[in-house]
């Protein structure tokens, strides 16, 4: 629970300092590294999506009394926050030396008291109290007129910050960018500095989930599935697909952990993705999501219509799937498994190529299997991590042997459909030697129990096609089938 909101400043008693000068620590983007206020409305429109409606009114009566609603409406876990580690050690060095440490923030009171009452690290906390917005010059008023001209020191993170600076005693300068510490450093006496994190290429490729791309892959199972390999135009036109889907399942990655920030912290993998560890602010993956995704609604019109309409139909069950199915048991992996099959209707519509029956359902059966598998794979994890419940979904993690059961049914059904495929007219026409293709049935049965059998023992990845193509016998157990399939419609005799 919250601490309620009190005055504007509020001192802890009992704690003597022998440090003449205290320091002031500012919120976020400084001792935290996200945005409080931008949590707070992602999580508003998480929940409370007809609320955020009423956002606009609420800042044209001033921030301060727009973040005080959203505060009033939302409810962060401060427990998990991405805390600046190195800082806090730093403070804790500060406090054991009997210097005074206040907590001072633009961010709504409930939050910031929140906080403080977490970390008991905080003498005292001044903060945006519902009227006046405690940024930039309101901050250094509020606290010139608390601790006097120069006779204090203030640690901050952003441009507003100067004009704290320039009434401080001393400038603490966190995470910021190169141009603020160098236009600190020639204005004011910086006694330390925290050099920000590199945000560099390997943070934006997990943000995006480059390699989650890989499944985007499938949009080339029907081309392959019709044997026209050698069609040079559809190679061309599903490369463009290719990326234009690419491009959509990463605006939708970006927007998930955005709207899964809690949840994201409590997994002991999840946690470490950029958003939820604060490796990027939230904003900038608010601002690109969109811009991903107009790019690749532009690229699929160029494809085809129906590519398109099929890109949509995959936009908006995923986004579904994003606020509202994931939560909902079996219905998640149902969705799943859809969403993969999605894919392979996308392929057939951008080259014009019609599926089959077969190819269906062997594909809803085989993605149903591997969607069980992955969440298979959390309740596990979960279940060593000694919690009942897995956070955000609607299982306990005493479901996991249920779960185990009906995803390796599944995996044996799409076995089961390849096998009266192999037994029906159309593999006469593609294959001139339908009988050497049965060889796939017994690799296919192996494969799947192989991928179960790793999920057991807690070696699964948290998306099991991603751990396929990285798993050595994986690659040769489709190599396998790859070279089956080939010896069935190439033989010679």
């Amino acid at each position: 629970m919250r601490p309620a909101p009190r005055e504007q400043t509020r001192a802890i008693e009992g704690n003597l300092t022998s440090h003449p000068y205290p320091l002031v620590v500012d919120l976020d983007g400084t001792l935290l590294n996200t945005d409080t206020l931008h949590e707070s409305a992602l999580q508003l429109l998480r929940d409370k999506p007809a609320s955020t409606l009423w956002i606009p009114g609420w800042l044209a009566r001033g921030k301060a009394h727009m973040k005080r609603r959203i505060s009033s409406l939302t409810e962060l876990n401060v427990e998990t926050l991405p805390y600046n580690e190195p800082l806090i050690a730093w403070l804790r060095d500060q406090r054991a030396a009997g210097r005074r440490l206040v907590l001072c923030t633009a961010t709504d009171r409930s939050i910031a008291e929140a906080i403080a009452a977490h970390l008991q690290l905080f003498d005292e906390v001044i903060a945006t109290d519902g009227t006046v917005n405690l940024a930039g010059g309101n901050k250094a008023d509020a606290l010139e007129a608390r601790f006097g001209p120069k006779s204090f020191d203030y640690a901050g993170n952003a441009t507003p910050d100067l004009e704290v600076w320039e009434r401080a005693r001393e400038a603490v300068v966190v995470n910021a960018s190169a141009a603020l510490v160098a236009a600190a450093r020639a204005r004011f006496t910086v006694a330390q500095v925290f050099e920000a994190p590199a945000a560099g290429f390997s943070v934006w490729r997990r943000a995006l989930r480059l390699h989650q791309w890989l499944k985007n892959l499938l949009l080339f199972m029907p081309l392959l599935a019709a044997h026209q390999l050698g069609n040079a135009q559809a190679w061309g036109t599903l490369a463009i697909a290719f990326i234009a889907f690419s491009l959509c399942a990463s605006s939708v990655y970006l927007a998930n952990d955005l709207l899964d920030l809690q949840s994201d912290r409590l997994h002991p993998r999840k946690r470490a993705r950029p958003f939820a560890s604060g490796a990027l602010p939230v904003w900038t993956g608010v601002a690109l999501a969109p811009v991903l995704l107009v790019a690749s609604l532009g690229l699929a019109s160029i494809v085809d219509t129906a590519f398109l309409c099929w890109l949509s139909v995959y936009f908006v069950l995923t986004c579904w799937y994003s606020w509202l199915l994931k939560r909902l048991i079996l219905v998640d992996c149902l969705t799943l498994a859809i969403l993969y099959t999605l894919r392979v209707l996308a392929g057939g519509a951008a080259v014009g190529l019609a599926l089959s029956f077969w190819l269906l359902a062997f594909s809803v059966f085989l993605f149903l299997s591997l969607a069980f598998v992955k969440r298979y794979a959390e309740l596990e994890l979960q279940r060593t991590s000694g919690r009942t419940k897995l956070y955000g979904r609607g299982y306990l993690t005493s479901d996991a042997p249920l779960i185990q059961t009906m995803g390796i049914t599944a995996g044996q059904a799409s076995v089961l459909v390849l096998a009266l495929y192999l037994n029906s007219d159309a593999v006469t026409k593609l294959y001139r030697h339908p009988e050497i293709i049965w060889g796939a049935v017994p690799v296919m049965l192996f494969w799947i129990h192989w991928m179960w059998m790793q999920a057991h023992r807690g070696r699964m990845h948290d998306d099991p096609l991603v751990f396929a193509v990285k798993d050595r016998t994986s690659l040769v157990a489709g190599a396998c089938v790859a070279a089956v399939l080939a010896l069935g419609a190439l033989a010679w005799w």
